[in-house]
């Protein structure tokens, strides 16, 4: 079995290779927490699959892809944490956004997710 470490590191490269709603929320367990804090939790595979599908869907917000890019990138056993430059890029621009991550790695899945970065930066950037 992969490390939780190297789980974390496929997921981000997901995200960076444009993977599908479905494919990346096949990287939580069943009962997984996807925390994009100051926002409200979602809870559930199906219900994250649903958030992540609202970020990289076409029309409003009109983000057409999220490239993950992991700065460092620190494992505790099961925990692990990166520190990332998320890059958006919708139609006709593109922005970065620095985020710190948390992730919880439970028998190779990832359990929790916890996304922490600043809201005001990312709305004005949004436009």
């Amino acid at each position: 079995m992969e490390s939780p470490i190297e789980l974390v590191r496929r997921f981000c490269a997901a995200w960076s290779d444009n993977a599908g709603a479905a494919e990346l929320a096949a990287f939580f367990t069943d009962d997984a927490t996807y925390h994009n804090i100051p926002l409200e939790p979602v809870h559930g595979r199906e219900a994250i699959a649903e958030t992540i599908a609202t970020f990289i869907r076409p029309g409003t917000p009109g983000i057409e892809r999220i490239d993950f890019r992991v700065i460092n990138i620190a494992a505790n056993g099961p925990i692990v944490m990166t520190e990332r430059v998320d890059v958006f890029t919708l139609p006709g621009k593109s922005f970065e956004l620095p985020v710190m991550g948390t992730f919880e790695v439970t028998d190779g899945k990832i359990d929790a997710w916890r996304d922490y970065f600043d809201i005001n930066q990312f709305t004005s950037r949004m436009g």
